[in-house]
Order: C-alpha cells, then sequence, then structure tokens
C-alpha cells in the first residue's frame, strides 16, 4: 500500500531542504492512516546541523501533545541530507528508534519514504494527491 502525501507536503519540504543548505532541515509530518496531509516545519537544534538533525524537543512535545487532544496523528518526520542521498544514512539508521514511524528524507530536489522498523529502514511507495 502506497502513503498518500499532499502536494504541498512534498513541496513544502524540497523547499525547505534548498532553503536550509547546507544545513540539514527537519520537521514532523501528520496525517491519518497512511495519508500524510500536512507538516510542522522544527528547528534543527543539532549542534552539527550541516550533517546531523535533531528536531527541537518542544515542537515534539506540542505535535504529540495537539495529537492527543484530537489533532492530526504524527506520522513521522522528515529532514534533509544537503551532500548525500535522499535514504537513511549510518547516523540515521544508528540513531532512529524503530518505532514503526515513516522518515521522509529530501535530497537534491528528490524525497524518499521510509519506515523505520524494528529491522531497520524499508523503502515506501508513495502518491501524491
Amino acid at each position: 500500500m502506497a502513503v498518500e502525501l499532499s502536494r504541498a507536503v512534498l513541496d513544502s519540504v524540497i523547499g525547505q531542504a534548498a532553503a536550509a543548505h547546507p544545513h540539514e532541515c527537519c520537521g514532523i509530518l501528520l496525517g491519518e492512516g497512511v495519508s500524510i496531509s500536512a507538516l510542522i516545519p522544527a528547528c534543527n537544534v543539532h549542534p552539527h546541523p550541516m550533517h546531523h538533525f535533531e528536531i527541537d524537543p518542544q515542537a515534539l512535545i506540542d505535535a504529540f501533545r495537539a495529537a492527543r487532544a484530537g489533532g492530526a496523528q504524527v506520522l513521522g518526520y522528515y529532514h534533509s541530507h544537503p551532500s548525500g542521498m535522499a535514504q537513511p544514512s549510518a547516523t540515521d539508521r544508528r540513531e532512529a528508534p524503530g518505532d514503526g514511524r515513516i522518515w521522509a528524507i529530501a535530497a537534491q530536489g528528490e524525497l524518499r519514504l521510509w519506515r523505520d522498523g524494528e529491522n531497520g529502514f524499508e523503502p515506501l511507495s508513495y502518491v501524491v494527491r
């Protein structure tokens, strides 16, 4: 089953990746089921943002709190690889929690989706709506 991705989310992630270059952009993916309909851009608070990302913890707290209050669900996260490929890096693989959430990775004007599972990342297909 393919993930549904809104055109606005796709364009926003690609645009944020370009604007943040040479740093990594990052944020939170929102929606329901397998449909990503919105996002929350977040500050990359990692001390080395050219090669790593860390979503501002307050943005995560706020997103999960809003979801518990009936808002859109946190389906996953996104970030960019300014000088890499749109696939999980060794750092991504090492630091991923294996919680089953979606990771969207933007690089070189491309966006690819991955499921962060217990056994590592699995590629996901998506359709733009």
